[in-house]
């Protein structure tokens, strides 16, 4: 099976991927029982790319590294002093950021988290899969998930799940 270029992020029903000054508090508490397929998705991961506002937000958590060992990639031009062994920067063009990823990865998937590097690999055309689950709060402001896109992305809903808490799960692949 050929590697492939996933993004798995929630968003709350107005469109924004963290509330203001990255507030997440709306999310749903994953311990509650159901993790809405992320479980699964982690498994075929085989190499993070992430963008560094987000890395700063999971980082500062502390509740400690939720992604084990799985090697991150940062994406970032600053100076970066990772938390974990499993993390190191990474800079330059989408491609060459997502072709040292995909290395990294070897013959497992990429998944790709953080609006603004979405936003610029979804340009690109470098995105195969997006899966965006929908939690039913309006936040008002925040984060959007994809302002300030270069172009119009025409996607394809593949799939849409509803879960019994109201959250709606959303996957889609490039139309075309």
């Amino acid at each position: 099976m050929a590697r492939v270029i996933r993004v798995f992020i929630a968003t709350s029903r107005d469109g924004f991927i963290a509330g203001v000054d990255d507030d997440l508090s709306w999310l749903p508490d994953g311990h509650a029982g159901e993790d809405y397929g992320y479980e699964q998705f982690m498994a075929g991961v085989g190499a993070i790319l992430m963008g560094r506002r987000t890395y700063d937000v999971v980082e500062g958590f502390g509740t400690g590294w939720p992604y084990g060992d799985t090697p991150v990639l940062v994406a970032t031009t600053r100076p970066l002093d990772p938390v974990e062994p499993s993390v190191r920067a990474v800079s330059g063009t989408p491609e060459a950021m997502l072709a040292e990823a995909r290395e990294v990865a070897g013959r497992r998937d990429v998944y790709v988290d953080g609006g603004q590097l979405i936003r610029q690999l979804l340009d690109a055309g470098l995105i195969d899969e997006f899966i965006v689950t929908v939690i039913p709060v309006d936040l008002g402001d925040g984060i959007p998930l994809l302002a300030g896109a270069d172009q119009r992305d025409r996607l394809s809903l593949e799939a849409s799940r509803a879960f019994p808490s109201g959250v709606e799960q959303r996957r889609y692949v490039p139309a075309g």
